[in-house]
């Protein structure tokens, strides 16, 4: 009898609306808890508004000092806190506020976003222009930008003679940088061993197309003093190391700027957009190397990435130093899509893609008063998501189950497939009635079996994987190889960037060439070669040059530089030593009047 009073003095409390809490401090603590449980005071603005107010962005960007909405999911965990004590929560409130909800739930998705892009979606070229690969890696690679280059690089070669370095210098330009990366885009067609390789001329497996664009040692002073900031500039930067000024990106920043302003400039993203990491791998020692355990490479530099997931078009990236540059106190994955979401640049109504890593309500609930909406899995022990109700997916809960938790436009699902799934979504509703297939155990064999799959699941696979072939496009035809110098690895990545959205780009406008056609094509473009015709080497070229620079002494005037003939090794099988080369070839020759391999060895080929 005692029980059953108490449970009628219950309902009189549910039917007179009176509010109870879990702790019993003071009143004002009572009084923000009252304001937590009532739901019809969440999220007075209209999604679908054309017009944008800063003043509803307002409590998602800075502290609050007095009362604020806590979400129904810190109310979960609140009141699990509780959940033995009958006496403080009404048992029906919150079996009715607490349960996940199942498929057979109908759950309302929020107002659909307007969506008004700042552009036209697309490339933003005349389709009836003809674009050559050339012409569309200038896009990203520019004259200016090129010749830039040419200029850090002529003084950092400079400085490096004045310290005493041992090799000819002659300055670098426009035109001949430009075949200086069509060598590196080769290279990353025609796989070899080592550099040196390309330019071997005694081998079965030789290739004679790069002596034909430049010897191998212009390539590598090239390579040793290729500079994107000026070297001056690096010095007044170094000391300010230490400090709040100093930039750990300011030897790659000229480029980088070029690059991400290009890549926001000549294409605008359409609706679906994806937010994901990338690691440009490297062992120089930069302070700025992240251990990435999900990545083939493992460490390296990380980069934040802005892709339109329609096509996998890099939009936006940024490098991570190991420090948070735009800190809000929302913690480094806020802070990271925010960085790559300029309303002003993209325009609203835009859907964004993400992996857990960044997934978090504050960031989905302020995106979506940005007017982006957005969707990602999450993890599950992260602040304010849902952590245990009642009518929670267990390790015994059949494949396809569905539960899911709205707090106004932010839902979190829980899908059960081979192992619990969980993603939340301001875009979606939880089931729509969409459906997978998937392979089930059916005694000693396997069938086909048709399982409900949630909305936010669905929309985020799909979305999702296809960003997948950008970097499979990137690591297709890489630029990337050993050096020690880590801007250098970045020069390489932006590479890489501007060749596979110049690719893109080419595949919107025209849509007629692989891949691998492009590449060729743009490789023979840059170096200023018929990509039909067959490399020819002119004669002017192939004349024999001292091994190594002429010495004052004259008692050693005879003996410096001297190297083994490659022919005599091949063909005559000895080791005869001769002060002589081929300047094209860069391979040592005797020339002597009894012995002049160095015809023999262009005969021959």
């Amino acid at each position: 009898m005692a029980r059953h009073a108490h449970e009628e003095a219950l309902r009189m409390i549910i039917d007179s609306e009176e509010e109870l809490t879990c702790s019993s401090e003071s009143e004002d603590d009572d009084a923000d808890d009252d304001e937590d449980v009532d739901d019809e005071g969440l999220h007075q603005f209209d999604p679908a508004q054309d017009t944008f107010s800063e003043e509803n962005v307002v409590p998602s960007r800075e502290p609050h000092t007095g009362h604020k909405h806590r979400s129904v999911f810190n109310a979960v965990e609140n009141l699990n806190v509780c959940e033995n004590d009958s006496d403080q929560i009404p048992v029906l409130k919150r079996a009715k506020t607490l349960s996940w909800k199942e498929e057979t739930d109908v759950d309302v998705a929020p107002k659909s976003l307007r969506f008004l892009p700042a552009r036209e979606p697309g490339p933003q070229s005349s389709l009836a222009d003809s674009h050559s690969p050339m012409s569309l890696f200038k896009l990203f690679f520019s004259e200016s930008a090129v010749s830039n280059l040419c200029h850090n690089t002529n003084a950092q070669a400079a400085r490096a003679l004045a310290k005493g370095r041992k090799y000819s210098w002659t300055d670098v330009s426009v035109d001949e940088l430009y075949r200086y990366i069509g060598l590196v885009f080769y290279m990353a067609s025609v796989k070899m061993s080592s550099i040196a390789d390309y330019w071997r001329q005694d081998s079965l497996f030789s290739v004679p197309f790069p002596a034909t664009v430049m010897s191998r040692d212009r390539y590598r002073t090239i390579s040793w003093n290729l500079h994107i900031s000026h070297p001056e500039a690096d010095k007044e930067n170094d000391k300010k190391r230490g400090t709040a000024e100093h930039d750990q990106l300011f030897r790659v920043r000229p480029l980088m700027d070029t690059i991400r302003l290009a890549c926001k400039t000549f294409y605008h993203p359409r609706r679906n957009l994806a937010v994901k990491e990338r690691l440009v791998a490297c062992r120089a020692n930069a302070g700025m190397r992240r251990f990435m355990k999900a990545e083939p490479a493992k460490l390296g530099f990380k980069f934040f990435v802005l892709a339109d997931s329609s096509n996998g078009y890099t939009v936006d990236l940024s490098v991570y130093t190991g420090k948070n540059i735009f800190p809000t106190g929302r913690g480094l994955s806020y802070d990271a899509v925010m960085s790559l979401l300029d309303k002003k640049v993209l325009g609203s109504g835009y859907h964004v893609y993400m992996d857990d890593f960044y997934t978090s309500p504050t960031l989905l609930t302020d995106l979506f008063a940005m007017k982006f909406g957005a969707c990602g899995t999450y993890r599950d022990y992260r602040k304010d998501f849902p952590r245990s109700a009642s009518n929670p997916l267990t390790k015994k809960s059949s494949r396809g189950s569905i539960r899911w938790i709205r707090d106004g436009p932010l839902v979190c699902v829980k899908w059960m497939d081979k192992k619990e799934v969980s993603v939340c979504s301001t875009i979606h509703a939880a089931y729509t009635g969409d459906r997978v297939q998937r392979q089930v155990k059916a005694q000693e064999t396997r069938k086909t079996k048709s399982l409900p799959c949630p909305a936010p699941v669905s929309a985020y696979n799909q979305h999702m994987t296809s960003v997948d072939p950008s970097d499979q496009l990137l690591q297709y035809y890489t630029a990337q190889h050993n050096t020690m110098k880590w801007y250098r690895k970045v020069f390489l990545h932006f590479l890489d960037v501007a060749a596979t959205n110049a690719f893109i780009l080419h595949k919107e406008l025209h849509g007629n060439m692989t891949h691998k056609a492009f590449m060729e094509e743009l490789v023979a473009e840059l170096c200023g070669v018929s990509e039909k015709a067959d490399p020819e080497q002119t004669s002017n070229d192939h004349v024999p040059v001292p091994g190594a620079e002429l010495t004052s002494n004259v008692r050693r005037i005879a003996s410096v530089g001297r190297r083994i003939c490659v022919h005599c090794k091949a063909v005559r099988g000895k080791k005869q030593q001769t002060p002589w080369k081929c300047q094209a070839c860069d391979v040592h020759l005797c020339l002597q009047l009894n012995r002049n391999c160095f015809q023999e060895w262009h005969n021959d080929e």
